[in-house]
């Protein structure tokens, strides 16, 4: 039976005193004593490490290096499929049969396992067939649900509620390991500031500290309290690290940066996740600073296990390892198969390398049997915590559709991840919420798919409830109607729908068109250089808007999109990335105003594609353009600016908002000191001062707003940003009501990283900005002095 974790049960997880707890932990100051490793209590106790060592001594060294293979079910074909450096055709690699190696102990793991009775299969030829019994570690790409799909990672980083995406995470959980699935490659915490990669879907966005407060929901959702909890599955954190920095967005490409950049922006949703116990994490394709990530020992090695303790096992993504070839850091798969297990990879996912090459890399000494036994030792120490060694096999009934005891959660998920971009009064009255007898012309090629999911979705198509649907069952509860007219297809050229669209649009009261993205236009491989509307839809809008109806768009995306031709031609839009499994029936509720939308934005939506890579907390530069208008060509001082000659400088919409169908005013910040001594600002310090402001529901409809505590260091060593996120906290107000709302400021809040890789409090001034968005205007100061 499915034992659903429940928000209030996760609250305590995530919230004290007024804010989400984040912020990047990481090697104390110069000349301060060294912060202590705490080893993860799931993976370090002394049973686990007996139970280990006695294992490995009993394996010879094939059985040992089966620990470090993984290959999916249906066979898999060697490294010779990889083409050359040089881009030459590869001749037919080898066909490998995973059941076999099984049965001669000679595999440790499993991808994208077709369900409990495969499983099991695979389970009792290891463990009943191979000489030691060991039984393998199945995984899956499960990123947003398995059965029962709940919104893109992306759209659940809108949410700004941590508790929501740890009760989502242990829902999937629960759902996949009845089919035997004890592993996910997943959260993907990849940090994105360019909207044009098509991963962004799969990730929380722009900002450091949401990404880090998502990525320990998730990682304490997946693993639950207790590893061994047959409905717990390891988390693999990827792709470690700065995948997501990619160089104009495109996928696979290069990442380069400071280390500074690299610590204080990237880096922290990765630590938070080992903070919170992920047992696993997955190196990047990319390269960093011209070093593979696969076969990089500043990361893997340096970073991830000296400097945080990380004692668990890296994957490698795809492939990856033999890809070294392509990289040209690695002439031929004996020397990538070094590198990489030398850097601190112990699992090859498919790329029949490590098999293939480790023994004699061992037996010519390139690589030493102590480093095998080391990522051995990783591997069983997982295998050992999540308790398969005394349960190998799935059991329970295996979950193969949609949850309807779940659709409550994933439909409230996917209302919290929406964000009101716009809602214009139309007539004297804003578009939104619709009345409940309107008569909506439902126009769009989104407005009657299943395609709801996204990328990598779990959830099937015939579970999923469509915009029209939603629609169609509220409307005719409430004495509404719904013509229905699909008007063009995602990226058609063809108008020959648009006739039958503007006839519907003419019989209605109000137009509801649903656009954006088809699923597969964004996730792996989907990087887009055009970032708008695909096909013809902006022209479908033009038509339908000029016949002077109220014009609600709803947005389906896995990104940030360029909506600059489109603000003004409709009313409202409402942003829903990609749903879900209930994505119809959560529309129909927050477009009718039964729910208001709370959502807050993870990513800047730019003007225009030439602003990418966008992000709120850019550095102020030596010619900041602060407030001149750059809606036109400056002249004089106003030329000489960090500006663009064509285009404004801001985000269409900024980092944090999103409107409500109400409104929130805010108190003047107040702080609990002005100042504070050097002495004080030292690695593990909380509460040194203690942002409060008081924000009031000054509207007519209940609603929740997440308020958001922004600060800025000026006069420290390194230029910072401008504003960063520091905290967060959704409340929910009655019309009238006030709370007060308080940001505790310590350490982790006040200090950046140099570019040694020390984590510093510096005297300096701080500035606190308050308020729903990252252009709160509630502002306080204090400095911190010698």
């Amino acid at each position: 039976m499915l034992r659903l974790l429940t928000l209030a049960s996760l609250r305590g997880l995530f919230v004290a005193s007024g804010i989400v707890l984040a912020g990047a932990s990481a090697p104390a100051a110069p000349h301060s004593s060294p912060r202590p490793i705490h080893p993860n209590a799931q993976l370090a106790s002394p049973q686990i490490e007996r139970r280990v060592n006695e294992l490995l001594k009993k394996m010879t060294l094939p059985e040992k290096l089966g620990q470090l293979v993984q290959y999916n079910t249906s066979g898999t074909t060697s490294a010779a499929t990889t083409a050359g450096p040089n881009g030459q055709a590869a001749p037919q690699g080898e066909q490998l049969n995973a059941m076999q190696l099984a049965e001669r102990g000679l595999i440790g793991s499993l991808l994208n396992v077709g369900g409990q009775a495969q499983v099991t299969a695979y389970q009792h030829a290891a463990v009943d067939k191979s000489r030691l019994h060991i039984p393998l570690l199945t995984g899956a790409d499960v990123l947003h649900g398995y059965r029962t799909g709940y919104p893109i990672p992306l759209g659940v980083a809108a949410s700004f509620d941590p508790d929501l995406g740890a009760s989502l995470a242990r829902m999937a959980a629960e759902e996949a390991t009845p089919s035997g699935i004890r592993w996910f490659y997943a959260p993907m915490v990849d940090i994105s500031r360019d909207a044009r990669w098509g991963r962004t879907a799969e990730g929380s966005g722009e900002d450091a500290y949401l990404g880090s407060a998502m990525a320990r929901a998730y990682v304490h959702g997946f693993q639950g309290d207790r590893l061994d909890d047959p409905q717990s599955v390891a988390a693999s954190v990827k792709h470690f690290a700065a995948y997501g920095a990619a160089e104009a967005g495109r996928e696979y490409n290069t990442t380069d940066m400071s280390d500074s950049r690299l610590r204080q922006d990237y880096l922290p949703p990765y630590k938070a996740a080992v903070d919170a116990g992920a047992v696993t994490l997955m190196s990047a394709f990319n390269a960093l600073n011209g070093v593979p990530a696969t076969a990089n020992p500043y990361l893997l090695d340096t970073i991830l296990r000296k400097e945080w303790g990380f004692d668990g096992f890296v994957v490698s993504d795809d492939r990856a390892i033999v890809e070294l070839i392509n990289h040209g850091v690695a002439l031929d798969p004996a020397t990538a198969a070094q590198k990489a297990i030398n850097a601190g990879v112990e699992v090859d996912m498919r790329g029949h390398v490590y098999d293939a090459e480790l023994p004699a890399l061992v037996r010519s000494g390139r690589v030493s049997l102590s480093t095998i036994d080391e990522a051995v030792r990783r591997v069983l120490r997982v295998k050992f915590a999540l308790g398969l060694f005394e349960h190998p096999y799935p059991t329970g009934a295996e979950v193969t559709a949609a949850v309807p005891e779940h659709r409550v959660l994933v439909r409230k998920a996917a209302e919290e991840s929406f964000v009101l971009l716009q809602n214009k009064p139309a007539n004297g009255i804003p578009a939104l919420p619709l009345r409940a007898n309107a008569k909506i012309a439902l126009i769009g090629p989104m407005a009657d798919t299943r395609d709801v999911q996204g990328a990598w979705g779990g959830g099937r198509g015939e579970d999923s409830i469509t915009i029209r649907k939603g629609l169609e069952e509220w409307a005719a509860g409430h004495g509404g109607s719904v013509v229905y007219a699909r008007g063009t297809e995602v990226e058609s050229v063809s108008d020959a729908g648009f006739a039958e669209a503007e006839e519907a649009a003419r019989q209605a009261d109000v137009v509801v068109l649903v656009l954006g993205e088809s699923g597969g236009l964004s996730g792996e491989a989907a990087a887009r250089a055009h970032i708008d509307l695909p096909g013809n839809q902006q022209q479908l809008i033009d038509r339908i808007s000029s016949l002077g109806k109220p014009v609600v768009m709803v947005l389906f995306s896995g990104r940030p999109l360029v909506l600059t031709p489109v603000v003004n031609k409709v009313d409202a839009i409402l942003e829903v990335w990609f749903p879900g499994t209930e994505a119809g029936h959560a529309v129909a509720r927050v477009l009718y105003g039964e729910v208001s939308p709370s959502g807050k934005l993870p990513m800047s939506f730019p003007q225009t594609e030439g602003q990418e890579p966008l992000y709120y907390n850019q550095l102020p530069t030596g010619r900041p353009a602060r407030d001149a208008n750059l809606n036109v060509r400056g002249d004089g001082a106003a030329h000489w600016l960090s500006r663009y000659i064509d285009a404004p400088n801001a985000a269409l919409f900024p980092f944090g908002f999103g409107l409500s169908y109400t409104q929130f005013g805010y108190s003047d910040v107040t702080l609990s000191r002005q100042s504070l001594p050097m002495r004080e600002a030292v690695a593990g310090a909380k509460s040194l001062v203690i942002a409060k402001v008081t924000v009031t529901n000054t509207g007519k409809a209940p609603a929740t707003e997440v308020t958001q505590c922004y600060v800025g260091n000026v006069g420290a060593s390194l230029e910072q940003p401008i504003r960063s996120l520091k905290g967060f906290v959704r409340v929910t107000l009655a019309p009238g009501e006030s709370k007060e709302i308080s940001f505790p400021l310590g350490f982790e809040e006040l200090s950046f990283f140099d570019n040694a890789g020390h984590q510093l409090v510096e005297p300096s001034m701080y500035n606190v900005w308050i308020g729903g968005d990252s252009l709160a205007a509630s502002h306080g100061e204090f400095q911190i002095t010698r």
